[in-house]
């Protein structure tokens, strides 16, 4: 084992146990410790890993020569503290603006399109009820799919209508308080399963028809063939997304206020937390998100009486 890939181990056990996972990190960097291995540079200098990163071609506006760049970025400031000739390469040599995606925003009638759909297309012994309810349980708490189907029947308590969503993004666990009705679907949901499987092999809430665990692509797979027979989505700029059902929530909740007028600052940190984001200004993106919610907000600081409206 090389010097620089013993410090790459320790660098993302490091980073791991602070809560951060990594994605690009963990799969670029290998990569380019064992690019700088193979070419004989046991430090990190800003020449070196200019030559790693366009060792890929890129098109005019990709993302490839950026993230290439910020992995190896975080990894040459925790080895500068090491060997005091590592050179950390500036913010800026490969610029990236980001983009966010426009996110498709449901109506009622899509969700309420999307469950029906699942409750009369799919195998009926169990699959038609597991992802009528797991749609219907994503559109009313924005949890992230993820979360969703990583649900014990341990995490799912129906006597005080909380679910507890362990470890998720940035390790982070909280308790999600749900809604009476929320509560009795899941109770019907919980009932159908146990019948259909009395004697389950895994701890998950929800299950295929055979017993195991949701898995993400076949979910993803399985959403959007609702979605093309509910016709939703149909001549949308932005095609709809299973990820779409977080920010719907989001959005409507923060419409709601706005009409309600309420404080919409001041509940704001409330819905960034129920949310589980690691920080509020993250949901202020979503005042950014939708039409609506930009007139919503210009509506309640236009001018009244000659004062500005909070």
């Amino acid at each position: 084992m090389t010097t620089l890939t013993k410090s790459l181990d320790d660098y993302l056990r490091l980073r791991r146990n602070l809560g951060y996972q990594l994605a690009d990190a963990a799969r670029l960097l290998p990569r380019f410790v064992a690019w700088m291995d193979a070419n004989e540079q046991p430090t990190v200098t800003i020449a070196n890993t200019i030559a790693w990163v366009e060792t890929v071609s890129a098109e005019p506006g990709s993302t490839v020569w950026p993230r290439r760049m910020t992995a190896v970025r975080g990894f040459a400031r925790y080895l500068s503290g090491i060997d005091s000739a590592t050179e950390v390469p500036p913010i800026g040599l490969f610029p990236s603006r980001r983009r966010w995606r426009t996110p498709f925003i449901y109506s009622a009638d899509d969700i309420t399109a999307l469950m029906g759909h699942a409750q009369h297309d799919l195998d009926s012994r169990l699959p038609a009820a597991t992802y009528s309810t797991l749609i219907g349980l994503l559109a009313v708490t924005g949890l992230r799919i993820g979360e969703a189907i990583r649900l014990d029947r341990a995490d799912v308590d129906l006597a005080a209508g909380v679910l507890l969503v362990r470890q998720s993004k940035f390790m982070k666990t909280r308790k999600v308080p749900v809604l009476s009705s929320t509560v009795a679907a899941l109770r019907t949901y919980a009932a159908q399963r146990d019948t259909h499987l009395p004697a389950p092999s895994t701890a998950s809430f929800f299950m295929t028809v055979t017993g195991k665990r949701l898995l993400y692509p076949v979910v993803q797979t399985v959403f959007h063939s609702l979605c093309s027979e509910a016709g939703i989505g149909v001549g949308a700029a932005r095609g709809p997304r299973l990820h779409d059902l977080r920010h719907t929530f989001a959005v409507t909740t923060l419409v709601n206020w706005y009409r309600s007028g309420a404080d919409v600052h001041v509940r704001l940190p409330y819905l960034s937390t129920y949310l589980g984001h690691r920080d509020p200004r993250f949901t202020y993106w979503y005042l950014s998100a939708a039409p609506e919610l930009l007139a919503l907000a210009a509506e309640r600081l236009e001018p009244r009486d000659g004062q500005v409206q909070s």
